[in-house]
């Protein structure tokens, strides 16, 4: 009996043994997918990448720093108040030339370094390949309509703010390719075909590297617009995905 244990005991230890080296090699291969290693933005989109995006929140000499290591060309803004609710302390500009090709239009964008990130790794791993496939073309710029604006959520007088009132949430409105083709939320995301395709997968892509993704699915109010942010998340993950 005490040889037959000793064997059982053998075999549990090779096989957690075997487990470990299992899950050593591939946390080695697979660094953005693990939760515990520091986030890089020239890594793939992984399961914790998010997350990790989210968690640059306060962290605005990080985030600067993995800009920069990404090849992003972006000038740091200065602080804005705007009261106890509004202003940023941690906003950038996205500027010509550097890693990205997309201009965006107007090209005013200031938003929080957080969100700065999440478009970055967005163009890259979401809107660049979904343009290729839908259409052959790569994009060239993005409409879209602001970020910081000190409002609470959909300006009513009351109630909570919005992240837009910390530039921390951007509304995207449309799409030019290369090619010349636009593509805009509110006159291509009920048709039918290649364009309302390539909306939904960009929408979708977003929610693996923000915590709020709206669409016209969500609401009348952004039928025009997607509608993205980094806002802290609750235990449950993401806040809406939409």
């Amino acid at each position: 009996m005490r040889i037959l244990s000793l064997i059982k005991t053998l075999i549990l230890l090779a096989v957690l043994g075997l487990a470990a080296l299992l899950l050593y090699g591939y946390a080695r291969n697979h660094p953005q997918d693990m939760p515990w290693t520091a986030l890089d933005l020239s890594q793939p989109v992984g399961a914790f990448t998010g997350r990790k995006l989210t968690a640059l929140r306060g962290e605005f000499g990080t985030c600067r720093r993995l800009l920069e290591d990404a090849g992003v060309a972006f000038t740091a803004l200065p602080p804005r108040s705007g009261g106890p609710s509004c202003g940023y302390d941690d906003a950038v500009r996205f500027a010509g030339g550097g890693a990205q090709r997309i201009l965006w239009r107007p090209g005013d964008l200031g938003v929080s370094c957080p969100v700065a990130a999440g478009l970055a790794l967005w163009e890259w791993h979401v809107v660049q390949p979904a343009a290729l496939e839908h259409f052959g073309s790569r994009v060239a710029a993005i409409d879209h309509f602001g970020s910081y604006s000190c409002r609470r959520l959909y300006g009513r007088s009351e109630g909570a703010f919005s992240e837009h009132a910390t530039a921390n949430a951007v509304d995207i409105a449309g799409f030019r390719l290369e090619d010349g083709t636009r593509i805009g939320v509110l006159r291509d995301w009920e048709r039918d075909g290649p364009r309302a395709a390539f909306l939904r997968d960009v929408r979708d892509g977003a929610c693996r590297l923000f915590s709020t993704v709206l669409s016209p699915d969500y609401n009348e109010a952004h039928r025009d617009h997607f509608h993205f942010d980094q806002a802290e998340r609750g235990a449950m993950g993401w806040r809406a995905c939409r």
